[in-house]
C-alpha cells in the first residue's frame, strides 16, 4: 500500500527526500493501511523539544480518516502527529531548511515490513508561472500523442 500526495509534486519543487516513522493509534494505523490519508495543505514543523537541546518533527495538516470498525468517540482526523526521527537527521534538515529556505511536505504514505512510514521532501515552493508552464507542457504532449 502506497499513498502518494500528487499535488505536491505540482505545487513544489522537490529536492531531497526523508524516510521517517509516523506514530500513530491503533485505528489511525489500520486505517493509513487501508489508503484512508487525505494529505491537503500537510507539511512538518521542527520544534525543540522539552530536553534540552533536543528537536521533534511533528506533522501537521494531514487527516487520517475515521477507521469505520473502531470506536471513534473523541477521534480527531486532523491532529498533529509526531515523526520520528533521528536527532542527527532533524539537526541536518533544519540547516537544509534554513540555508536554502526550504518547506518538509510529506510525499507519500507507504507501509514497510508492516510499519507505517511517512517520506517527507525536503522542497521549494513554485511559482503560478512555473505552474502554468507545465500544465502547457503536459496538455501539448497529449496532444501529440493523441
Amino acid at each position: 500500500m502506497r499513498v502518494e500526495n500528487r499535488k505536491a509534486k505540482f505545487d513544489y519543487e522537490i529536492r531531497d527526500r526523508v524516510e521517517a516513522g509516523i506514530q500513530l493509534s491503533g485505528p489511525e494505523v489500520k486505517a493509513a493501511k487501508l489508503g484512508q490519508v487525505d494529505f491537503g495543505g500537510a507539511h512538518a514543523k521542527i520544534q525543540s523539544s522539552k530536553f534540552k537541546g533536543q528537536h521533534e518533527v511533528w506533522l501537521v495538516g494531514m487527516q487520517i480518516f475515521p477507521y469505520k470498525h473502531a470506536d471513534n468517540t473523541n477521534y480527531d482526523p486532523m491532529r498533529t502527529r509526531k515523526l520520528l526521527l533521528h536527532q542527527k537527521e532533524i539537526l541536518g534538515l533544519q540547516v537544509k531548511m534554513r540555508s536554502a529556505g526550504l518547506t518538509l511536505i510529506p510525499t507519500a504514505l507507504y507501509t514497510k515490513s508492516g510499519l507505517v512510514k511517512i517520506e517527507l521532501g525536503l522542497a521549494r515552493g513554485k511559482r503560478k508561472y512555473e505552474k502554468r508552464e507545465k500544465i502547457k507542457r503536459r496538455d501539448l504532449a497529449r496532444e501529440t500523442s493523441g
